[in-house]
């Protein structure tokens, strides 16, 4: 059935057009360069953090704050294998799926890891692209208790999706 997904939206859609008596080859066509532009000023921001992320997990760092905090989360249930997802996800949403996909190879789709991970990717948010997003919409520069509180809700995100992997899968 997947297989139809594609070809079905796209059927659709040219029905849609037809009804609307739209031209759906230059709608489509015009999606696709707005998608290009939006590329084009993602990818910068993107290589730039994935290259931080590389930097920091060959420097040993990363390996150094999950032994740090291994304690702590193992306490709260969470494996220290997600600790640069947990700190990725708030910032960069493609970042966070990069490192999600990542985890799911090297441990499993259906190990701890790669079912917290994929829960914690489902369960939390892009927290500063989102409030920049939305209160630069409005017009807002100061956040007041936004961050935190959005912070604090990643947290209990992060918490929640370890603890239901652990209670509906272990």
């Amino acid at each position: 059935m997947g297989e139809y997904i594609v070809p079905l939206i796209l059927a659709v859609t040219a029905v849609a057009a037809l009804h609307r008596r739209e031209n759906a080859y230059d709608v489509l066509t015009d999606g696709a360069r707005d998608g290009f532009k939006m590329l084009k000023t993602i990818a910068p921001s993107l290589v730039m953090l994935l290259s931080a992320v590389g930097m920091l997990r060959s420097s040993g760092a990363l390996e150094a704050l999950s032994v740090l905090l291994s304690p702590v989360l193992k306490a709260l249930g969470i494996p220290a294998e997600t600790v640069l997802l947990m700190l990725v996800r708030p910032i960069s949403g493609s970042a966070a799926l990069a490192i999600g996909a990542e985890l799911i190879t090297a441990h499993g789709p259906d190990s701890l890891v790669g079912r917290t991970a994929a829960v914690m990717l489902g369960s939390t948010e892009t927290t500063f692209y989102t409030i920049s997003v939305y209160f630069g919409a409005w017009g807002i520069t100061k956040t007041r208790y936004a961050v935190p509180a959005a912070l604090i809700a990643d947290l209990v995100g992060f918490l929640a999706a370890s603890w239901s992997v652990t209670l509906f899968y272990q």
